[in-house]
């Protein structure tokens, strides 16, 4: 096949091309930017374009599809160009599909913890050396790409994503996917500038189940009450499984995970990771792994990239990085660490960057988020609310919306970076939340406080 990629540089795009490559296909693409580390991996295979831009002469007849991504705009003159020859244009998560229909699908997904569930499991198969097929949206240690397709394996394993699937198409992707075996984590109201309320975004879960294949399987889980009545109440011939956080215990910063053959030391923490682990077992048991081999590959889990990641340890304590910026995953990250280092002080910092996280009617949200911390710092750019077209918020705001009078708010980089130069770390464990990168925050000057 001849398939023409536009918009290839994004994380996804650019390693579902790769796979493709790899299989023989001959791709083309074009885009308006490309970072690294697609652009490296793009150059070493032979498929950077040689200039960006988008240039509606790469789009001719001999293509047999276009796969079209999430950051290209609606009136792409290379989509246009599509449209008048009468070219298949795919979104990313169609274009999947079309490459599983023969396989097993098994999609992870959930507001929190899909990246984080979907790891361990693909952890677990490379353990054991059952190779499978798969596609994540982020980057996961010890694997070079985030996608693989072959024509031989039975299982693919795909991260499901609850946002939109192209910018011709609104449906969420994991709509498309069809599971055979499916996983979802919770509900917590996210991409609220997609899904304006919280009844809209749950129905996009209530849909996936409705994807299911007869005679599929959706794994959940039943500490959600919202996801635990939309499982329970959906009447479609598919088995369930509901999961709960196992019983576990946490001895001088170590997690013990309690076994049928005794405690398990985990390298990762917390209640959400434990949750995510017990999720990721039912799915490992479905694809052909018993209990003991799930927990032997377990306990080699050193967890999800920029999740929960460790930046420094010293004699003063220690730095964490995390994903986290919604309310739900906020609170859990938070909880998670102090629950591991009660004897330590927790300086939690959170980054305000997404829509969400700006909205001033979303705020209120994020109540209560950064209790378990001893001490909670909140970064913004109020420039941004400009940029993205929302309501200015104060300091003030952000203070009273998330319940605590005492929290730190900064608005520049220079002034955060001095702040954490300066504080005191004897017992403490500073934790960085964000999707972001707090504005260019020079994380190495803060990590060598630690050595």
């Amino acid at each position: 096949m001849q398939l023409h990629f536009i918009a290839i540089g994004g994380s996804a795009m650019h390693n579902l091309a790769l796979a493709l490559h790899d299989k023989g296909y001959a791709i083309s693409g074009s885009d308006d930017v490309i970072f690294e580390p697609s652009r490296s991996r793009l150059k070493e295979a032979g498929l950077l374009p040689e200039a960006e831009g988008w240039f509606p002469e790469k789009i001719h007849p001999g293509l047999d599809a276009v796969v079209l991504g999430m950051h290209a705009k609606a009136d792409n003159p290379e989509l246009q160009r599509a449209g008048e020859l009468g070219i298949r244009v795919y979104s990313y998560p169609e274009f999947l599909y079309e490459q599983s229909r023969g396989k097993t699908r098994v999609v992870i997904g959930g507001s929190h913890g899909k990246t984080t569930i979907t790891s361990m499991i693909l952890h677990v198969m490379a353990y054991w050396n059952r190779p499978v097929d798969f596609m994540v949206g982020a980057q996961l240690e010890g694997f070079d790409r985030m996608v693989r397709l072959t024509e031989d394996n039975e299982f693919i394993v795909l991260e499901g994503d609850e946002y939109l699937s192209s910018p011709l198409d609104p449906t969420p992707k994991f709509h498309h996917y069809q599971p055979n075996i499916a996983l979802l984590s919770g509900i917590a109201w996210d991409h609220i500038n997609v899904f304006p309320t919280f009844e809209s975004y749950r129905e996009q879960f209530l849909k996936f189940l409705h994807t299911l294949v007869p005679g599929g399987s959706i794994t959940y889980n039943a500490d959600d009450e919202g996801l635990r009545e939309i499982v329970e109440t959906l009447e479609a011939p598919v088995r369930k499984f509901p999961y709960t956080v196992p019983a576990y215990r946490v001895e001088g910063g170590q997690t013990l995970l309690e076994t049928p053959e005794g405690d398990l030391p985990l390298q990762v923490f917390g209640r959400h990771n434990l949750s995510n682990l017990a999720g990721a077992k039912w799915i490992c048991q479905q694809m052909g792994v018993d209990e003991a081999e799930f927990y032997e590959a377990m306990a080699t889990f050193s967890g999800a990239d920029k999740r929960l990641q460790l930046l420094a340890k010293g004699p003063q304590g220690y730095v964490f990085k995390d994903f986290a910026h919604s309310p739900s995953k906020v609170r859990a990250t938070t909880d998670a660490v102090k629950e591991q280092f009660p004897g330590h002080r927790v300086l939690a910092c959170l980054e305000l960057h997404t829509y969400s996280s700006l909205n001033a009617g979303f705020l209120k949200h994020y109540s209560n988020c950064l209790d378990a911390a001893d001490a909670a710092l909140a970064f913004y750019v109020p420039e941004s609310l400009a940029i993205k077209g929302l309501d200015p918020i104060s300091p003030e705001d952000i203070r009273e919306a998330f319940g605590r009078p005492d929290l730190e708010v900064f608005t520049h980089t220079n002034a955060l970076q001095d702040y954490l130069s300066s504080i005191p770390l004897e017992q403490t464990v500073v934790l960085l939340m964000s999707s972001g990168n707090y504005g260019g925050l020079n994380l190495e000057r803060l990590t060598s406080r630690f050595s």
